[in-house]
């Protein structure tokens, strides 16, 4: 496919005007930050491996009645999605405390909280993505409430989604992260699930051993990011299990 105008790049990912109006290209990048990229690297093959599980669990929530943005994979980096108004926000659940809610409340990791949690960051990397009440969402006009009961539908049914998908194959979802945006059909607007699902924007555990396979692998050096990544893939079955490394992208095209 021809390079497109680019319109935006982000940490992990960048999007390309897409072939028809109202349609974006998404091209997955092998850079890995953490800590508001504050640490940087480049794993070899990551983003071919985000690629193909964005593609699966995309596919999957749009099997069940979510709606997303994804159209179709393109080929291992990009893939073809519909063009939205991205509200500025990260909807959290968390069905685990881990990461900054037990830094904050003092919670051990890995312990199980009574419900899910949904919680919302304010999107920009300046102020590193703070976390806001509904009371600001509403005030700031981000979202209006019927999108905000609209959003935590959506986060709810995707998390009912991916924690039978890796229960199944032996993974705690711990917590995730999704962005929603806004599509229009004449006067109707409707939100969607947009930007991403992969062990970027989720914390997943393995269920016996308690293993990371997740970006916390980079984050706290706990080992091969791809190799974490890969194991994902292999048990859902994007991958072989007999797959070598990812390094090998022909084995996952």
């Amino acid at each position: 496919m021809a390079r497109r105008k680019k319109i935006y790049e982000g940490k992990a990912k960048i999007l390309y005007e897409g072939p028809e109006p109202g349609t974006i290209v998404q091209y997955f990048k092998d850079d890995a930050t953490a800590f508001n990229a504050q640490k940087k690297d480049v794993i070899e093959g990551k983003g071919v491996l985000n690629n193909r599980l964005s593609e699966y669990f995309m596919t999957g929530l749009a099997q069940i009645g979510v709606p997303t943005h994804f159209i179709k994979r393109i080929n291992m980096r990009e893939q073809l999605c519909r063009s939205c108004e991205i509200i500025p926000l990260e909807i959290i659940v968390r069905n685990y405390a881990a990461g900054s809610m037990s830094t904050r409340l003092g919670i051990e990791e890995g312990t199980q909280l009574p419900r899910p949690i949904v919680e919302y960051c304010y999107k920009d990397d300046a102020l590193g993505d703070p976390l806001v009440t509904e009371e600001y969402i509403a005030a700031f006009g981000w979202a209006s409430q019927q999108d905000m009961d609209d959003i935590l539908s959506l986060a709810l049914r995707v998390n009912d989604y991916l924690s039978g998908v890796m229960f199944a194959v032996g993974i705690k979802l711990v917590d995730f992260k999704i962005e929603v945006g806004r599509v229009y059909d004449g006067d109707f607007q409707r939100l969607i699930v947009a930007d991403e699902i992969s062990p970027d924007s989720c914390r997943l555990w393995d269920m016996e051993t308690g293993q990371k396979l997740d970006k916390d692998v980079f984050r706290r050096d706990l080992g091969n990011l791809a190799d974490a990544y890969t194991e994902v893939a292999r048990r859902l079955g994007v991958l072989p299990k007999n797959a070598s490394p990812i390094t090998k992208p022909t084995l996952i095209n």
